[in-house]
């Protein structure tokens, strides 16, 4: 990866200092010529009005002087244009390496819209990402009934958002299959199946438009009542309405006017106004106080009564009862079961809860 980044680098750094002594040679050259032929020409036009000052007046001379002035400058310009079009060509070949870039995950022909009813199944999962060769995910096997509330913990690295990107068909993994209501995954229409989740990545990205119409993306249209409504069961409806202008004020790109907290909150109000069938939040309250922590948690209590949802976290949520804890190590489910089964493993999971329980 180095010697990639340093190659690159020695490549725009000869290109650009080519192109530095191109148009450092051609400008003073072009501007030094104008200048000549408006002296050639005052010159020769003053020799002539000199000799003849009947047939060649002051005017005569303004005029070509004027003349030549309106022709160079076209000339000049091309040098101008040349290398506009050189760094414009430049842009556009990186812009075209993305465009024609073909996604790895299609639809196929048969691909049916997403209906989820009854289960969510990971059977004998086993995914490495392809550019790093880290394995993610080894024999993982899990089953989500729906309507079920469940907690991925787990250390850094340990696989936990990898299962999300596998359920959202960001990758598919290489061994394994993942099936809802008995389907592969692979046999439902992508835009189907992912509009019928809400996803709230641990990397928040919040669009350069409106407070409102960040919350409401992810719907075709949504009123005021129902942006507010999302906002307060995000707990951020206060901070939104002490802004300039409320939800009408402007955001910068990716939320940079914004604090950690409040990005993650307008993340999530985004994914609870889609009112989706499955909810997955990945470690999203990291930026949140103790506090404004605890009544997102009771709100999604009421939230996700009916609802199946995967939160994935560092931290222990003693406030909200889950109907399945799974702790993840190096892509395995090493502790699975409720919170009071797996206090009394007394394993990474009580451990994790005891340290948490003494930093506050």
């Amino acid at each position: 990866m180095l010697g990639f980044f340093a190659k690159n680098s020695e490549h725009y750094r000869q290109s650009a200092i080519g192109l530095a002594k191109v148009e450092a040679i051609y400008f003073p050259s072009i501007t030094l010529l104008i200048g000549l032929s408006t002296l050639v020409t005052i010159m020769i036009g003053g020799l002539y009005h000199i000799n003849n000052p009947e047939r060649i007046g002051l005017d005569t001379i303004v005029e070509f002087v004027m003349y030549v002035n309106m022709l160079t400058f076209p000339v000049s310009a091309i040098g101008l244009t040349a290398s506009m079009i050189q760094r414009a060509a430049a842009s556009q070949k990186r812009i075209n390496a993305f465009l024609d870039t073909e996604p790895e995950i299609k639809n196929t022909p048969a691909s049916k819209p997403f209906v989820f009813k009854e289960e969510i199944k990971f059977e004998n999962i086993e995914f490495t990402y392809p550019d790093t060769g880290i394995k993610a995910m080894t024999e993982f096997n899990l089953s989500i009934k729906k309507g079920e509330k469940i907690a991925v913990v787990g250390r850094t690295g340990s696989g936990k958002t990898t299962l999300a990107q596998v359920l959202l068909r960001m990758f598919d993994p290489q061994q394994g299959k993942v099936t809802i209501d008995g389907v592969d995954l692979r046999g439902y229409n992508l835009n189907s199946l992912r509009a019928a989740m809400s996803y709230v990545p641990q990397d928040v990205f919040l669009f350069s438009d409106t407070v409102h119409n960040n919350i409401a993306f992810g719907l075709n249209s949504a009123d005021r009542d129902d942006v507010e409504a999302a906002a307060r069961k995000a707990c951020v409806h206060d901070d939104i309405l002490g802004f300039a202008q409320g939800y009408e004020t402007m955001i910068g790109e990716r939320g940079v006017t914004l604090s950690g907290g409040q990005k993650q909150r307008i993340s999530i109000a985004r994914a609870l106004i889609k009112e989706p069938d499955l909810v997955i939040f990945d470690d999203c309250l990291s930026a949140v106080d103790a506090r404004t922590e605890k009544e997102i948690i009771g709100n999604l209590r009421v939230y996700l009564r009916d609802r199946t949802s995967i939160i994935i976290t560092h931290r222990i949520f003693a406030l909200m009862e889950f109907d399945k804890i799974i702790v993840l190590d190096h892509g395995k489910i090493v502790e699975q079961g409720t919170h009071n089964e797996l206090l009394a493993l007394g394993g990474y999971y009580a451990t994790l809860y005891a340290k948490q329980q003494e930093s506050e």
